[in-house]
């Protein structure tokens, strides 16, 4: 159960405060792409190229780590000259191990960041990865995503209880800095 549970819970991709992060020492950002950094099957957007544009300016190497096929990962991953693993198998953690070793990173040195638990936490806990969970961008598309919704509001409940002292914890430590 506890492999189910992020290391911090917010509201967006967008939220995430990616200079702080770079200060503790990470270098390399592994994201999902569908409901994480843009809608589900959408396109690069202006908002997620500005992202990762000011992520590449600080000094950051991303990559997506995706179950999706070849065609929709690279063409999301391309343009913003992100490394990417398609087909990845999360929860493994082989995918995520791929995108390190790609990226020439230590785990430690990478957090990653998607919206489902059972896919993107499960699979950054089994890769030892430091992992941030957020809220789904647009609406699920496919049964498959919608059960496993369903299954995730229990665990869902527990990470809500859990985060909002990690994160208070997240936050004095930022203001201390």
């Amino acid at each position: 159960m506890w492999n189910l549970l992020p290391d911090l819970y917010l509201k967006s991709t967008y939220d995430i405060d990616f200079e702080d992060m770079y200060g503790r020492g990470y270098r390399g950002v592994l994201f999902d792409i569908d409901n994480t950094l843009v809608g589900h099957n959408a396109p690069q957007d202006e908002r997620s190229m500005a992202l990762l544009s000011k992520l590449h300016e600080l000094g950051y190497k991303t990559a997506v780590v995706s179950n999706n096929k070849l065609e929709r990962v690279s063409s999301f991953a391309d343009p913003a000259n992100m490394f990417y693993v398609y087909k990845a198998g999360k929860p493994l953690g082989r995918g995520y191990r791929q995108a390190i070793e790609d990226m020439g990173l230590e785990p430690g040195e990478v957090f990653s960041v998607g919206d489902q638990i059972f896919t993107d936490v499960w699979g950054a806990n089994r890769a030892g990865l430091f992992n941030i969970l957020v809220k789904p961008l647009g609406k699920d598309i496919g049964f498959h995503i919608f059960l496993k919704r369903i299954l995730e509001k229990p665990i869902m409940l527990i990470v809500i209880l859990r985060n909002r002292k990690r994160l208070r914890m997240y936050e004095d430590t930022r203001t201390r800095s």
